[in-house]
């Protein structure tokens, strides 16, 4: 064996740096210290991000693609640190965001001898089992030489196809074990692969004969769109053919939202115009979307969508997704940027085609009418002074209060609904928000990744206060690097999302969902203000709503870590045009139009 070999862990931190990965954010264990070495001894290459809290380093791994398209990678350590990951491991799956998990496991000489943190009971080191639900693949090297292949495998893996997070389990012994004289070459392996498949000839052809033939066409966006990196395509196609677009929650942001072509939000909670729309389509194009359950009203039709007789046209890079939850007139595997040149590209070769008929203008003339009906609904909202703070107010001060260039990464719970209503995203990476798993904690840790990926751009989490104070460690990892990022916790002293539910269909038998105070009742909630100034960050606390937009300014304009502990309202819930049911329990009503029936 050659005196100059590179042990496992240098084998993996050389490739992560070949592949220009400029972070590692994870936490230190036993079962990790000879990959943290390896870390160490490339300082110059690759910065290390030590969190407190293993779930943390996945959030900000997963937000960092989000914002730059640059994979990173996690490390953990054995038993309870890598135990910690499948939360954020699974919101990145189901989001379809990669990064490398690299995590410790016990030496492979102590294989099912129950070692100190090995999971033995039904299979040796079993870790992979715990997270293979979770990711898309988990690779186990157990002795050095083969740490080339699996690291090479593992981030193909990750970056092609539909992308997603994929685990590195190692051995500890495999960190130190010889492996390569030399790492694989990316240029060699994964930088020569293209995943950016077009449809079919003949079903391109069809789509545009479909659009084309038209009275009501509908274009909706997912995350495909965002991710995938079609937004000139979108807007260029929508606007040819005059077509509205109407989003998902996680394709907020894919076309700008004052565009006269942007219908908003289809959802449970969705705006007037868009469901009204999307519902009374003849033909709805369906790019990069799931067609979940918020998205869709549970599947009900006539609420966001009548599926059949609206012709369906759904392209989506992973062909399990397309057939899933309405059946289609027309069904393209395709990468939805790829596709998009391809309609254009057929588009020019109609001379015709980009002729608007009169049935187009009477639809886009329909949809202005919705949303003067959706306008002069919500109005009220915007104007309401009180305290605690109006919680559509707070989603507009909010939106309103940020430069154009913000990044505001929203946690999961009640405040998220309010933003993707209220919020006017200009860009694709303006509002950042986890619609699958929905893990809370995503935005609390999230944000860091997204100032680490843009550090020249501001960036604001909006989080509740439940999610906050469960990962109030963020603190610390904000002052250790100085990263300065801003949180507004949403504070309504409650699981206000679970309490609405409470009241909508339980009849208001609350229990579990309220914070309160032994002695007094009162809401209660620990003084989050004081919590950051504690940990050596600036915290205010508001209650009123211009205070609140004044607050936002000043903080970002500090440049450095700030809290603000925001006092807002919990008695109300955003109303939409569509609709949720939770078996068993019922279905909620719109709070604006109707169900729709076709003629």
């Amino acid at each position: 064996m050659h005196d100059n070999m590179l042990n496992g862990g240098q084998v993996i931190v050389d490739y992560l740096i070949r592949e220009k990965v400029p972070y590692a954010f994870g936490l230190c264990g036993h079962g990790n210290i000879s990959l943290i070495d390896a870390l160490y001894e490339r300082a110059d290459d690759i910065k290390t991000i030590s969190v407190r809290h293993e779930s943390i380093s996945g959030f900000m791994a997963d937000v960092y693609y989000r914002v730059s398209g640059q994979p990173t990678a996690t490390f953990t350590s054995c038993g309870p640190g890598s135990a910690n990951m499948p939360i954020c491991l699974a919101n990145a799956y189901l989001d379809s965001v990669p990064f490398l998990a690299i995590t410790g496991n016990v030496p492979t000489s102590q294989f099912n001898r129950g070692a100190f943190q090995e999971l033995y009971r039904h299979y040796q080191a079993d870790f992979p089992s715990t997270v293979q639900a979770y990711c898309k693949r988990v690779f186990q090297p157990t002795r050095g030489e083969m740490v080339p292949l699996a690291i090479r495998q593992a981030w193909k893996t990750m970056v092609t196809g539909r992308p997603g997070p994929v685990v590195l389990d190692v051995p500890f012994d495999i960190f130190k074990e010889a492996a390569a004289e030399e790492t694989p070459r990316p240029e060699e392996w994964t930088a020569n692969i293209s995943c950016k498949a077009g449809a079919d000839p003949e079903g391109v052809e069809k789509a545009v004969d479909m659009l084309l033939s038209a009275e009501r066409p509908v274009i909706l966006v997912g995350q495909g769109v965002k991710y995938g990196g079609a937004v000139e395509e979108l807007l260029r196609l929508a606007e040819r053919l005059r077509i509205p677009v109407a989003y998902s929650a996680s394709g907020q942001g894919a076309i700008d939202s004052r565009h006269a072509l942007n219908l908003g939000l289809v959802a449970r909670n969705g705006h007037f115009q868009a469901n009204q729309a999307t519902r009374q389509a003849d033909v709805l194009l369906a790019l990069g979307v799931r067609f979940d359950d918020r998205t869709s009203s549970s599947w009900i039709p006539g609420y966001s969508f009548t599926i059949p007789p609206t012709r369906l046209i759904h392209v989506d890079i992973d062909p399990d997704e397309i057939g899933r939850n309405y059946p289609v007139a027309l069904g393209l595997m395709a990468d939805v940027r790829t596709f998009l040149r391809q309609v254009n590209a057929e588009i020019d070769r109609r001379p015709d085609a980009t002729t608007i008929p009169q049935a187009r203008e009477r639809w886009l003339a329909a949809i202005d009418g919705w949303r003067k009906e959706w306008n002069a609904f919500i109005e009220p909202g915007f104007h309401d002074d009180s305290t605690p703070i109006h919680p559509q107010r707070a989603a507009r001060v909010i939106d309103r209060a940020l430069p154009e260039d913000a990044i505001l990464v929203s946690d999961i719970g009640i405040h998220h609904n309010w933003l993707i209503q209220f919020c006017e995203p200009r860009r694709p990476d303006s509002l950042i928000g986890s619609m699958g798993f929905g893990p809370m904690g995503f935005g609390v840790g999230g944000v860091l990744g997204a100032k680490l990926a843009a550090p020249d751009r501001p960036c604001v989490s909006v989080c509740g206060d439940g999610a906050f104070f469960m990962h109030a460690n963020v603190l610390g990892t904000a002052v250790e690097y100085d990263i300065p990022v801003v949180w507004v916790v949403w504070n309504n002293y409650a699981y206000a999302s679970i309490r609405g539910l409470q009241r909508g269909y339980l009849g208001g038998r609350e229990l579990a969902t309220d914070f309160k105070h032994p002695e007094t009742g009162q809401p209660y909630n620990p003084d989050f203000a004081a919590m950051a100034r504690a940990a050596g960050i600036e915290g205010i606390s508001v209650d009123r709503a211009d205070d609140l937009g004044d607050a936002i300014k000043a903080a970002v304009a500090k440049n450095r870590p700030v809290l603000i502990d925001a006092n807002i309202g919990a008695d109300k819930n955003p109303a939409g045009a569509g609709v949720w049911e939770l078996p068993g329990l019922g279905v909620g009503k719109p709070a604006i139009g109707s169900r729709y029936e076709p003629a």
